[in-house]
């Protein structure tokens, strides 16, 4: 199976992509966590506000299958939610990278978007 990993984002090793925008870090899970879940029935997103540490359980998201946290990429606070995924959750498994974006970080340490991967260095991970 081949998956989409657009150049311009980061990733991290647990399958969420981020998209540097400023201070903001914009986030989902990628197409390879999406199409590994299959249809998405459930997401629960945290409250505008909250504060996270890289590598904190952040959001779930729910399949028929089965469930999987998703986990801060950096450390800072919560900004933007999409609601749009928490009211149709098959959103993220029409466009992940596009409508299908959870939350928006506004990051606290810059220093550690040098910790996420490229797109190179992570498309080896989710080779068939």
């Amino acid at each position: 199976m081949s998956y989409e990993i657009p150049a311009e984002l980061k990733y991290t090793k647990d399958h969420e992509w981020v998209r540097i925008e400023g201070d903001i870090a914009v986030v989902g899970i990628d197409d390879y966590a999406q199409k590994a879940l299959g249809d998405l029935v459930y997401v629960e997103l945290p409250a505008v506000g909250k504060v996270f540490a890289a590598g904190d359980d952040m959001a779930v998201v729910e399949s028929f299958k089965t469930a999987s946290d998703v986990y801060a990429p950096l450390s800072g606070e919560i900004v933007a939610i999409n609601d749009t995924v928490t009211a149709t959750p098959e959103t993220i498994n029409g466009g992940p990278y596009g409508d299908g974006w959870l939350v928006k970080i506004k990051f606290s340490d810059a220093g550690e978007v040098a910790n996420l991967l490229s797109a190179e260095a992570y498309a080896p991970m989710i080779a068939d």
